[in-house]
């Protein structure tokens, strides 16, 4: 399967909905609870574009099957050479690459931004499939923050990992 990394667009919102959706309802790596609807997800990627920071899918024939941006890791001005990294993959193509291939493309887009630092902030310790892709790419430990997030009736984690760029 070839996939092209690329710029998300407008019509990519459904797509990029739905594999978030199916994240927030049967996964940890988002501590949302309720899928938000495709307006608020196209509202989220505005946000980002306007500060010209990178909104990124992979195309595989056409259909999108994992994208993934940069935000600002916070919001003061103190930061603003620090972005924070998402990726989301469709539950039939995970275990294949895309990530890697989508978080390659964005540390290199957030670079070409300005970016000093990229800060991973990934939902539970047993993401594990996150953790390593992200270890891959040469990000390192920085911490977990013990029982912060609490979804399916359990207690989560978030490990912290950064990467100096």
């Amino acid at each position: 399967m070839e996939i092209q990394i690329r710029d998300a667009k407008e019509t990519d919102i459904e797509p990029i909905t739905g594999i978030y959706a199916h994240h927030v309802l049967h996964g940890t790596a988002s501590f949302e609870t309720e899928p938000p609807a495709i307006d608020e997800m196209e509202r989220r990627r505005l946000d980002v574009v306007s500060r010209g920071l990178p909104y990124l899918v992979a195309d595989a024939g056409g259909e999108v099957i994992g994208y993934a941006y940069a935000t600002l890791y916070r919001t003061r001005v103190a930061y603003r050479f620090t972005l924070e990294d998402s990726v989301y993959i469709h539950k039939d193509h995970m275990g294949r690459g895309v990530g890697e291939a989508l978080l390659r493309c964005l540390i290199q887009a957030s670079r070409d931004w300005g970016c000093r630092q990229m800060v991973a902030v990934i939902g539970d310790s047993e993401n594990l499939g996150s953790i390593r892709v992200h270890e891959k790419l040469g990000f390192r430990h920085s911490g977990v923050l013990r029982d912060v997030g609490f979804k399916f009736d359990r207690w989560l984690d978030t490990v912290m990992m950064q990467l100096s760029l």
